[in-house]
């Protein structure tokens, strides 16, 4: 059954390893819809599907979080659409990038969820810092300090 939240759609742009899934568990495990590409792994067009769960997810009336690195702003535009057409808030959390840090963590995972090196590499090369001219509604900086997160919102002039 719906809350009667007002509904929401996060999406947590960062690198592999910045902390992005953890944030998710501590922050909207509870009130959230998780959809990552993650969840998927054998599905050949994996955003579509995720297109398909967000859509299903806010018809249903349920905020959603999209836990993939969303790195560039052409990746995030149909969900930012999505977000739109259900009437959804739509909200950026921007993990500003520590290369080390993500590759440290990344190096502590075991199985799949660890990926190459390489890859944490090519996604810093790709990443873009989200703007409110996407059409977020709010964003948020986001840095993994210690075991905690810090977060601190971007003034809605300001531009990236």
């Amino acid at each position: 059954m719906p809350d009667s939240s007002p509904l929401e759609l996060a999406l947590l742009i960062g690198l592999q390893g910045a902390g992005k899934s953890t944030f998710y568990r501590a922050r909207f495990a509870v009130t959230h819809v998780l959809v990552s590409k993650d969840l998927f792994p054998n599905n050949r067009d994996k955003s579509r599907r995720q297109r398909q769960l967000v859509s299903e997810a806010l018809q249903a009336g349920r905020s959603v979080v999209v836990d993939n690195t969303n790195a560039a702003v052409e990746e995030r535009a149909d969900l930012v659409s999505i977000g739109r057409a259900f009437g959804a808030t739509v909200t950026g959390y921007f993990f500003v990038p520590d290369v080390r840090g993500s590759l440290a963590r990344n190096r502590n995972r075991e199985g799949k969820a660890r990926v190459p090196d390489v890859a944490v590499f090519a996604t810093s090369k790709r990443l873009q810092s989200p703007t409110f001219a996407e059409g977020f509604d709010a964003l948020f900086d986001v840095r993994l300090e210690g075991d905690t997160f810090s977060l601190q919102e971007r003034p809605r002039e300001e531009q990236r």
